[in-house]
């Protein structure tokens, strides 16, 4: 997954990232690109010491990798998603190139993004800065302070809260400009490929990683994620939101028929 130049932009602020990594070689190196990039790092060997660190000083960003001792990967992304301030931690895996189910369901676990392993490290150090600088900005195609209305679910761009009626939703980075998106472009058919360059500014990459944030997605915001009426697939184009029958479009900061 390829970011655009178009959504590269200025590198974001410096941050602090937790790295966890069993193999010191591959952190030593990935901790040294991402200090020269101005960030301050924080070394754990297992999934225990980087859950420590993660609760004791919430980081900006987390890389951690799938194969590690004891606590695995996927659960330690599990804890840190289950934390009180968790769900929008921003978190990248290291995957190894086989491992396509585990890297799937560490998107459904809600990770942000992946790199697979043998990666170089300059291209780890930019989807950092790319997770980072969307984790720090409005969604995308929002105006800085004006809500987004649909029904009863309302998200607030700048602050990155979304809430459906009383319930406020726990949803991820990806997940949040999804429904931004979608929300904005009522009736619309988008193609996996199409949501993957226009929602998150990736050339190209793997399709699934769209299926399963819709997935999780609709698990959040549906009445009946197995039916669902709001995120409807078009069977061999993509997917389309339908907003309750007779709404009209979504209208920014305004309530009316939304």
């Amino acid at each position: 997954m390829n970011e655009s130049p178009a959504t590269a932009g200025a590198p974001p602020r410096p941050g602090r990232i937790l790295v966890i990594d069993d193999d010191p070689t591959v952190a030593e190196v990935v901790a040294g690109y991402l200090t020269r990039a101005g960030h301050q790092v924080d070394l754990a060997a297992d999934g225990t010491q980087g859950l420590a660190l993660a609760r004791a000083d919430r980081p900006s960003l987390v890389v951690l990798d799938l194969m590690l001792p004891g606590i695995d990967g996927l659960e330690v992304l599990r804890r840190l998603r289950a934390a009180e301030d968790g769900a929008d931690l921003p978190v990248v895996l290291l995957t190894a190139r086989g491992d396509e189910a585990d890297r799937i369901l560490g998107l459904e676990l809600g990770a942000d993004d992946y790199v697979t392993k043998p990666f170089s490290p300059r291209e780890l150090v930019l989807r950092v800065q790319s997770v980072l600088r969307r984790a720090r900005a409005a969604a995308p195609g929002t105006a800085p302070g004006t809500p987004l209305r649909s029904g009863d679910i309302t998200l607030d761009p700048q602050a990155r809260r979304a809430s459906r009626g009383e319930l406020e939703l726990s949803l991820t980075l990806r997940e949040f400009d999804l429904l931004a998106f979608l929300i904005q472009h009522p009736g619309a058919v988008f193609s996996r490929q199409e949501l993957m360059q226009r929602v998150w500014g990736w050339d190209f990459g793997d399709l699934s990683t769209v299926t399963v944030h819709i997935r999780r997605l609709r698990e959040k915001v549906e009445d009946d994620p197995g039916a669902p009426a709001l995120i409807t697939t078009v069977w061999g184009i993509g997917y389309r939101y339908d907003p309750a029958a007779g709404t009209g479009a979504a209208a920014p900061g305004q309530d009316g028929p939304w």
